[in-house]
């Protein structure tokens, strides 16, 4: 059975503490920084953040992805993903489904409950 320290774990996870800036809405799950912000991009919330890498549940290390009150809605469709992105270096560092997907309006403004990134321990 392989084995990973937490410290490995924990480095590709603080990676996402250190640097993600935006979480963006997305119609499609993107898979780079243009279609993150710009393709797929329903709407975005600036200043946001991510905690600390932490023990995961129910194994391995996660970090939490700040909840959003007030992400402003820049297109119409049905969000169905998430992109945390570092505006400062253009880099997408992480994107999925979202739990709930909605339709979002054009104008209006987006909330986000806080959601984990889990790395599992390897079995």
């Amino acid at each position: 059975m392989p084995f990973l320290n937490h410290d490995v774990l924990d480095n590709g996870l603080q990676e996402l503490t250190d640097s993600v800036n935006r979480v963006d809405i997305c119609s499609s799950e993107p898979s780079t920084f243009a279609e993150a912000t710009s393709d797929f991009s329903l709407g975005r919330y600036l200043g946001h953040s991510v905690g600390a890498p932490r023990d995961g549940a129910p194994n391995g290390r996660e970090v939490e992805s700040a909840a959003v009150e007030d992400g402003s809605v820049t297109g119409t469709d049905t969000a169905a993903y998430y992109a945390l992105v570092d505006t400062s270096n253009n880099r997408l560092m992480a994107a999925g489904s979202l739990t709930n997907p909605q339709v979002v309006t054009e104008g209006n403004d987006f909330t986000l409950t806080p959601f984990t990134i889990r790395i599992p321990d390897p079995q």
